[in-house]
Formats: structure tokens, C-alpha cells, sequence
């Protein structure tokens, strides 16, 4: 490879922990690293493990293979240009090589596994569910070549926020005690400790020496507009002395080590990409041992790789939060967290598809555990801490994910279970809540008005402003609300065949939701717009009409109930096919509007002024086929998946799928390298 292939591979380990770079090993964003642990799952994530970097010595000639960018703009080392060949499938692999000599290199993750690793705490008022906290990292090299070689591997490593870059100083001291085959690593800054790991390996000379380097460069930062410079500590290297077919196996664990470790051997990394390979076969059903039927089928049998890379992808994104002892989704890779639109809205594709159906309700549970004032939370809390509300829409999305679960699974008894919470946020926006949420008394429509804060997915601020406010009563809000009356009335008369003893009550409260309903259905003709043939994008508080091109108007058709005539679905779904669809998703804004911004580029505030100005996002294409699918039902679908698949196959993130694209083409990838929601909505229409 002459030049910099600077696509990027990821790895999880399904309690929040991460490794990642790119492919000609360099590190090009504050986010590459072969460990960051999550110390608070999925939260507290602390970058440990750098990387190795490796040289290897031939009949006396050393030839350095790490790569790295320096503050000057050098490039010093270059392996890079010894590196032959890279391969993501099913582990990072390396391969260098030169004059009759071969040297490779892979990384496997292991997954923390807590879906069955898990037990239950026993005794008074207790039922938490314990997860052993085991975040570690295997790294094999393999050589082949003529000669004896030895292999030196110089250690960097780091303790730091994730979202940080490490600068060395005095201050910053690393204590390390070699053992057998070990090194234990704790990092002291001015007394305060930080996260205790260690590293073993199967074969090897340990030397420690303890020494800095600095200005390491992060060209990815830099476009964004970030801190870009980092130092790295190396507490040491490791010498070893290869034969031809020789490997060295290693691996990275935080925590202090086992009184009794697992045995370390050169099979260990095989055993655990084959133990990943099973738990994944058993997830998603991938083989049937005779006699049996997988247990979570939903692609046609025998999927394609396409398809079961799909499912892989989304794996990543479900990992376990300690603090509500239960799983959550991780919106995106590398630095964003578990939210709680984002999951609603990615849970379908993410879970019900793939048939994870007890994720999927643990997951409804855990929110509906949280509702306060009817809302749901938009983001989870740590331990101790309380969550945030700051969402109008994430409870209007749990009851339509809910009832596209009960639809998979007919589990009547969680809805019986989960009704008083549906009932609670219809009880809430009917009386009023949090940021004037509430139902106009007049028409039914749900509006909002406060100042500072933007609760529509379209929430990006700058300087405590919202740059697409949306209050008063926003299209696809009031379209979730319909779909959501629909549920409640279809479900009242469904309980009240289940619960004899609430008959009555029951289907009273079917037919107040379904007249509820009707009016909201009647009253959201207001945002049909004659002249453009499209939606209103919302309806301000002072009853102005905000005409902009958006995809709400699309989000509005998408839903499992819809009030739109066919007509006017397909008035929408022709001007959003001409003005916002792209190969990638769809335009947050019409390019002929003003305020249209092409490129999501350069600085943080100059980038939080275009995120729904125009950014393409992935996720909304599971909403335009969806509503194609129901106003065009005899028409295909006038979009090719083929540039989405390339970029998910062999673009970007190796695997993965942005969060968004530039609005302009040719539509670069920006954001988040690995987004659930734009994985989601591929596994739910892609077949």
C-alpha cells in the first residue's frame, strides 16, 4: 500500500469498550486505540492501550512497521509501505512483507457476553443482575520468512477520558511491576490513581525504560476542529525471538490480574474468535445442528454475507449499562453514548428483525421504568444521577416501537404489564408536562414552547440556541401522536377481552382514544400544503406555517398508522424524491432553501450549523421506503441500495455505516464512523 489508506475498523466488547484505527495502522483521531474501557458500563470510558508498535530485525537489518504523524507533518515511521495486505473479516488482520519475509498481525475483542454471563444478586429488596467486568484485548503475531527474526514491541499507553487527548507531564507518572510474562500498569497523577490493567504475553524479554514521545498529530481532529495533538508514555518493549511458522500471543485485561489467570497460549486468540463466531451463530441462528431449528431466524435462510455482516454490525451497538442493570443501545461510534431516541428508533431493525425479542422488551422496560411526567428519557443516567428529559418525541416513539413488538410477538401479557405507562403519557400530554408539552385543547394537536432547548430529533445548539427551534406543533410529532391514539384504542379493546373485570372500563377508554384519534386525524390537514403539495414542516406558536422542505414530511408517512390520503403521500414522496434523496439518505433541507448548507465541515459551531441544514441522514431512508411501500405499493422503489452497501462493505468504517453525509455531492461520509440507527434501518429494508 504506497499511500495512507486511512478507512477504519472497530471493534466492541458489549459493556461500552472499544478499539479502533485504520487500516495502514496509523492513528488518525483522538479515538484510535486498541483498548478503551468502559470502567462505569457503557460510561467511564478511559483510553489505556495505544498500541504496539512493532520493528522487526532480519540477519541484522531492524525495519520499523509502525506508522505514525507527527506535529511537523512528517510521517516517521512509514510501515505503512511494507504493509501487503488487510483484512477485516472475522478480525483485524495485518500482513507485511518484504525480501522473504512475512509478518501479520490480528486483534480480537472479546465480548463482555453478559446476556449470559450475568447472575442474579439474591436478598432483601435485591434482584440486580451482576456482570463480570471482563474488558480485554488479544493481539497474535505471526511470522513466516527464511531466517530467525526478532520481533521488538515498544508499548504506548495512556489513562484519560476518552474524549481527551493525553499530555504529558511531571505530574503524570506510570507505575509498572513486571512479573512472569506480565507488566501491571497504573497510571498516578499528583496521588490521583487511575484505572489499574495488565498485559501478558506467551513468549518475550520484558524491558522497561520508561519514556515519552510527543506531538503525535490527529489529522481527523483537525478537520473537526478539535484538539489534535497527543503524547504517548511507553513504560517499556518486548524482544522476541521468532523462528519461521512462530507466533507471539498477547493480551490487554484491566483490572488487576486473576490470583489464578487463564492459561495463555498461542491457541488462546484462536479460541476466542471462534468463541465470538459461536456467540454470534447462536444470536442470530447462522447454522441449525441437526434436528433443530435456529432460534432466532428472520433473513432467508441461508443468509448472504451481505446480510449476516449486517447483524454483526448491529451487535455492536447493544451493550449492558450498569446503573439500570440492563441493556441499552450505544447511539454511535466512537464518542457518543446511549440515547434514547436514537434506540427507540434503531430497536425495530436492531432487534425485532434479527428476533433478539427479550432485548428488545428489556430494553422497553427499562424505559418505561424511567417515565417521569410522561416522558421518556432522552439519555440514561450513571449511577446516582438523574436522567434527562429533554425529548418530546421519545415517548410518542416507545409506544410505537412497543406496538411494533407486540406485533412480532404477540406478548400480550408485557402489554397487560406496560399499559399504565401508555396511560401515563397519554394522561400527561393531554394535562400538560415539561416544556409546555401539551394537547390544544381546540384541534388535538400536541405543541411545545421553551425557550433554550430543541426536543425534536432535529437538536443540535449553538450557544445555547437551537438552530431548528421547531416549537409549536411539529409534523412528525403530531403524526407519532395519531399513531399513538391508534395504539392506545386498538389495545384498550384488545385488554378488554383479556381483563373480563375491566370490560366496561376498558372499552370505553377504546372508544374516547379512537375519537381522540379522529380529531387529530382531521386536525392534521392543517400542515397539508396546497401550493407545494408537501407538509408543513411545523406550525409555530403563533399559528405561522413553516414551509421549509424537510424529511419530516416523510417521517409523517412512515409510521404504522397514517392519517394522509394517497394522494397527497404520494405529492410528498414525488418532491422529497426530487429535493432530498440521495444515495445515501435523505437532505435534512432543500438545496434550493437559503439556509441550505451543502457540507457538514470544519469547527464544532460551524458544523452544529449545518447538522439539519441540509446533512444527509441514513437513517431516514427506512422511513421513505416504508412510506413508498404504502402510497406506491406497485412501484419500485426508486433508489439504489448498491452505494449505501459499497460504503458499508468497503468504505468509511469497514462493516459500519456513518451517521451522515454531506448534502453536496459526492456526499462525503461525516460524523460517527458506526451509527445504530443507520445500521438498523439497512438490516430492516435491505433484502
Amino acid at each position: 500500500m504506497k499511500d495512507l489508506d486511512t478507512r477504519e475498523w472497530l471493534l466492541t466488547n458489549g459493556l461500552g469498550g472499544f478499539a479502533s484505527g485504520t487500516v495502514s495502522d496509523v492513528h488518525t483521531r483522538t479515538y484510535h486505540g486498541w483498548l478503551f474501557a468502559a470502567t462505569n458500563p457503557p460510561s467511564g470510558r478511559k483510553f489505556l492501550l495505544s498500541h504496539l508498535e512493532a520493528s522487526l530485525e532480519i540477519t541484522g537489518k531492524a525495519i520499523a512497521l509502525g506508522t505514525n504523524i507527527w506535529s511537523s507533518g512528517e510521517i516517521e515511521p512509514s510501515g505503512y509501505q511494507f504493509l501487503h495486505h488487510f483484512n477485516i473479516n472475522p478480525v483485524p488482520k495485518w500482513v507485511w512483507s518484504g525480501d522473504n519475509w512475512q509478518l501479520t498481525r490480528q486483534l480480537v475483542m472479546p465480548n463482555g457476553n453478559w446476556e449470559r454471563q450475568g447472575s442474579r444478586e439474591q436478598g432483601a429488596g435485591k434482584n440486580k443482575l451482576q456482570i463480570p467486568n471482563t474488558q480485554r484485548i488479544l493481539i497474535q503475531y505471526g511470522y513466516e520468512g527464511k531466517e530467525r527474526g526478532i520481533l521488538k514491541l515498544r508499548l504506548f499507553i495512556a489513562d484519560c477520558n476518552f474524549h481527551h487527548q493525553q499530555t504529558g507531564c511531571k505530574e503524570i507518572q506510570f507505575s509498572q511491576l513486571v512479573n512472569q510474562q506480565m507488566v501491571c500498569l497504573q497510571m498516578n497523577d499528583g496521588g490521583q490513581f487511575g484505572t489499574p490493567w495488565h498485559l501478558r504475553w506467551t513468549q518475550g524479554e520484558y524491558e522497561s525504560d520508561g519514556l515519552w514521545y510527543w506531538n503525535y498529530s490527529l489529522p481527523e481532529e483537525t478537520k473537526r476542529g478539535l484538539g489534535d495533538r497527543q503524547d504517548l508514555y511507553s513504560p517499556g518493549s518486548l524482544t522476541v525471538n521468532l523462528q519461521p511458522g512462530d507466533t507471539v500471543t498477547l493480551e490487554a485485561k484491566v483490572g488487576l490480574p486473576d490470583s489464578q489467570p487463564a492459561i495463555l497460549s498461542p491457541d488462546s486468540f484462536a479460541k476466542a474468535v471462534d468463541a465470538e463466531q459461536e456467540r454470534l451463530t447462536q444470536i442470530f441462528g447462522w447454522k441449525e445442528e441437526a434436528g433443530s431449528r435456529g432460534e432466532n431466524r428472520s433473513f432467508p435462510s441461508p443468509q448472504s454475507p451481505i446480510q449476516q455482516t449486517l447483524l454483526k454490525a448491529s451487535d455492536q451497538f447493544i451493550v449492558y449499562r450498569d446503573s439500570i442493570a440492563g441493556p441499552t443501545v450505544i447511539a454511535g461510534y466512537h464518542w457518543f453514548g446511549d440515547w434514547g431516541r436514537d434506540t427507540l428508533i434503531a430497536l425495530p431493525g436492531l432487534t425485532l428483525v434479527p428476533q433478539r425479542f427479550e432485548i428488545a422488551k428489556g430494553l422497553l422496560q427499562t424505559f418505561a421504568r424511567y417515565c417521569r411526567h410522561g416522558l421518556i428519557p432522552n439519555a440514561f443516567p450513571d449511577i446516582d444521577s438523574e436522567p434527562f428529559y429533554n425529548s418530546i418525541d421519545a415517548a410518542l416513539w416507545w409506544i410505537e416501537t412497543l406496538g411494533l413488538y407486540l406485533e412480532a410477538t404477540q406478548d400480550w401479557q408485557f402489554l397487560l404489564e406496560q399499559f399504565p405507562v401508555v396511560q401515563q403519557i397519554h394522561k400527561a400530554f393531554i394535562g400538560g408536562t415539561r416544556y409546555n408539552i401539551q394537547v390544544d385543547a381546540i384541534d388535538g394537536l400536541i405543541s411545545w414552547d421553551a425557550n433554550g432547548v430543541a426536543l425534536t430529533w432535529m437538536d443540535a445548539l449553538v450557544e445555547g440556541l437551537p438552530v431548528t427551534p421547531r416549537c409549536g406543533k411539529a409534523v412528525e410529532i403530531n403524526a407519532l401522536w395519531y399513531s399513538s391514539l391508534c395504539w392506545l384504542s386498538q389495545w384498550a379493546e384488545r385488554l378488554s377481552q383479556i381483563d373480563a373485570g375491566n370490560f366496561l372500563r376498558l372499552t370505553n377508554q377504546a372508544q374516547r382514544y379512537a375519537r381522540q384519534a379522529e380529531q387529530v386525524k382531521n386536525s392534521l390537514q392543517k400542515f397539508w400544503n396546497p401550493q407545494l403539495g408537501y407538509l408543513y414542516d411545523f406550525i409555530d406558536p403563533d399559528d405561522r406555517r413553516n414551509s421549509q422542505i424537510r424529511p419530516n414530511a416523510v417521517l409523517a408517512l412512515s409510521l404504522h398508522h397514517c392519517s394522509f390520503s394517497q394522494q397527497q403521500g404520494r405529492q410528498v414522496l414525488d418532491l422529497a424524491t426530487s429535493r432530498l434523496l440521495t444515495p445515501y439518505g435523505l437532505r435534512s433541507l432543500d438545496p434550493n432553501d437559503p439556509e441550505y448548507v451543502g457540507k457538514c465541515e470544519g469547527s464544532p459551531h460551524k458544523r452544529d450549523h449545518s447538522y439539519h441544514q441540509g446533512t444527509v441522514w441514513t437513517w431516514l431512508i427506512g422511513s421513505y421506503v416504508r412510506s413508498w411501500e404504502r402510497f406506491y405499493p406497485e412501484v419500485p422503489i426508486p433508489f439504489d441500495w448498491q452505494p449505501l452497501l459499497d460504503h458499508f462493505l468497503s468504505s468509511a468504517c469497514l462493516g459500519s455505516i456513518s451517521e451522515i453525509f454531506d448534502g453536496d455531492a459526492p456526499h462525503i461520509s461525516r460524523g460517527t464512523i458506526a451509527q445504530a440507527w443507520s445500521v438498523a434501518e439497512l438490516i430492516r429494508h435491505f433484502r
